[in-house]
């Protein structure tokens, strides 16, 4: 085996990629997160500091390489928490490489045009194929029967201060569950995007447009009452209000979503 791995450095380089080796520790990516993203307001958000990344893209460059190496076939024989931590950061990291491509601009809906949103433009390449973070999200990450993980909408981020926060570090397979759940608890504990306020739960649009997810069964789950419940410390509920939840009372309204760069004041 080492005769034929130093062949094929000989032969392709020392760029050869080696997919069944890929490190799923993301540690190049740890590196571009703790250099350029870090929490802010106690922790429910967090913000990227594109001028310094769009002046220094050669570690995000990289890892988009590696992301690019990996065939379908071994990713096929990853566990589903190694796929999964794969996809969420696939889906960030081609999203920062979006933004630094465009930087300056004051959202990520400025880039495109009436006619294609950035994203279903298809500018990389993913598990063998020409991908947009569209298909990445909607066709792979949300596919019927393969993930079923509703807390991947406070994982994914979309470049937006209305988004749930991009954490400063990779998600792991090893700390996947703990990660997802810590996303979930500091965006719900947001109360600009999500609170009780004047006899209603005023929460994000992300519940509004991606609704569905969160009632098809994870954790016995069939409606946004139990989920919310399930939540109620993150989101400091009282007695009442959770007796509220409790017996179908509440009534929801969903909160404009903010499209303005999750950028950080440094330029």
């Amino acid at each position: 085996m080492k005769t034929v791995l130093l062949f094929l450095i000989f032969l392709f380089g020392s760029h050869v990629v080696i997919a069944a080796d890929f490190d799923h520790q993301h540690s190049v990516y740890a590196d571009v997160l703790k250099e350029n993203v870090g929490w802010t307001r106690d922790g429910v958000a967090s913000e990227v500091n594109y001028a310094l990344l769009k002046s220094n893209p050669k570690t995000l460059e990289q890892y988009a390489e590696q992301l690019s190496g990996v065939k379908r076939d071994t990713f096929d024989g990853w566990t589903k928490n190694q796929q999964l931590a794969f996809l969420i950061n696939a889906y960030n990291a081609y999203t920062l490489q979006l933004i630094v491509e465009h930087y300056p601009l004051a959202s990520i809906k400025d880039i495109g045009s009436f006619w294609q949103s950035p994203w279903k433009q298809s500018f990389f390449i993913l598990l063998g194929k020409d991908m947009s973070l569209d298909e990445l999200e909607h066709e792979i990450i949300r596919a019927p029967n393969r993930y079923n993980e509703p807390r991947i909408h406070f994982a994914v981020n979309c470049a937006s201060i209305g988004c749930p926060a991009l954490r400063p570090e990779p998600f792991t397979a090893d700390q996947l569950k703990q990660q997802l759940e810590d996303s979930t608890k500091r965006f719900l504990r947001d109360t600009t995007r999500n609170r009780y306020r004047d006899g209603e739960f005023q929460v994000s649009a992300i519940f509004k447009w991606y609704r569905q997810d969160f009632e098809q069964g994870w954790l016995g789950f069939n409606n946004l009452r139990d989920f919310f419940l399930r939540y109620a410390d993150a989101m400091s509920l009282t007695q009442p209000q959770r007796e509220q939840l409790s017996y179908a009372q509440a009534k929801y309204t969903f909160l404009p979503y903010d499209w303005s760069l999750n950028s950080s004041a440094e330029k």
